[in-house]
């Protein structure tokens, strides 16, 4: 059905069809979902008011930013570039961990958040894709509209994805069936966490209170918008220095760079989505591609897909002037890259007719990304 809408897809007007019949188990998933979108974002409410006139306490903010840190590496290195992309290969232990690290983030269990990121890059900007900011055309109200589903709407509709399909892989690996599992009490401990670290500093409830708004629900609200603005925001505005796929948009939206981890340099990683870093150039700060080669060198990544300036230099829009070297380079990926140089398409693809059907499954996906 998808690829009978693609087929009629011009690139400007809304997404052909509508979406799939509602049904209960999707209201039910609905429902939940909402509840984690709202409550983190009460607690930044209450936490505002709360601190109205009394300042904050150094604690909770350093409690937020350590726990922003570690919950927000678990998404954009782990579910993304190492679970969703396969950027690299880590030790065992170490998927764990991220995998835990990310599922604290109340973005979604691990192999849910894998096919539905793997099913946007199938399908970037097009039918199909689950969260495009154009499903609602180009139009300004279309825009205007696109946005507020590329943000969260889409969150709300019932349109599963579904794992076996998209993230078969994740679904055979019995680490991350329990991870997924665990889901719900990884976002308790999420919240526990700061409560106990606040009672135990502070020695009162109103200590442990506050830290919980902070370092809990604030902080969660912060990591959720910031990772759903790349969703939006970097498909809509910022500059597009590489070339992607046919109706792909992804864009560079430097003012997230940091608060994103990286991963606002979204143009750049739908140009080359296996590449580790995506902030290729030096002077674009990509804080997930730093810790990853941290782990390089302790040797807990191997097989890491570093950017290479020859592949770089042929994805660019503007061939002719000279560029920098991309940071972060190793041997061993060019050799990557040399065995993966006649995978990957060069410039515009072919128009949507040509293209190949969706992947039966995600390795293949994996593969062509």
């Amino acid at each position: 059905m998808t690829d009978q809408l693609d087929a009629v897809y011009a690139g400007t007007e809304p997404f052909p069809g509508v979406g799939p019949p509602r049904t209960a188990g999707g209201g039910v998933r609905a429902a939940v979902t909402a509840s984690i979108v709202v409550v983190p974002f009460a607690g930044l409410v209450a936490a505002v008011w709360l601190a109205w006139g009394h300042g904050l306490r150094w604690t909770d903010v350093l409690l937020a930013a350590v726990l922003y840190l570690v919950t927000g590496l678990g998404v954009t290195v782990g579910f993304h570039r190492l679970f969703t992309h396969r950027s690299f290969t880590a030790a065992p232990a170490l998927r764990v961990v991220l995998a835990i690290a990310g599922s604290m983030s109340f973005e979604g269990e691990v192999t849910g958040w894998v096919a539905i990121h793997r099913r946007h890059h199938a399908f970037a900007d097009r039918p199909g894709d689950p969260h495009s900011p154009y499903r609602y055309g180009t139009s300004l109200p279309g825009q205007l509209r696109g946005l507020a589903h590329a943000h969260v709407g889409w969150l709300l509709r019932d349109d599963p994805t579904p794992p076996s399909r998209y993230a078969p892989d994740m679904v055979a690996d019995p680490a991350m069936r329990a991870v997924s599992a665990a889901f719900p009490a990884l976002c308790a401990l999420s919240l526990g966490l700061p409560f106990a670290a606040g009672w135990a500093i502070g020695g009162n409830w109103r200590a442990a209170l506050a830290a919980l708004l902070w370092a809990g629900l604030v902080r969660v609200a912060l990591l959720q918008h910031v990772t759903w603005s790349v969703n939006s925001l970097c498909h809509v505005i910022g500059t597009r220095p590489f070339t992607t796929r046919r109706y792909d948009r992804a864009s560079n939206v430097w003012p997230l760079a940091l608060l994103s981890l990286g991963e606002s340099w979204h143009n750049m990683h739908h140009s080359d989505p296996s590449c580790a870093r995506h902030g290729a150039d030096p002077w674009q700060v990509d804080i997930s591609a730093a810790v990853i080669r941290g782990f390089e060198r302790l040797g807990w990544a191997t097989g890491v897909h570093w950017p290479v300036p020859a592949r770089l230099d042929s994805h660019r829009r503007d061939r002719r002037q000279a560029r920098p070297r991309p940071v972060l380079q190793h041997s061993k990926g060019l050799l990557w890259m040399s065995r993966r140089r006649t995978r990957h398409a060069r410039a515009v693809t072919p128009p949507t007719s040509m293209m190949p059907s969706l992947p039966a499954t995600a390795r293949r996906l994996c593969t062509v990304l």
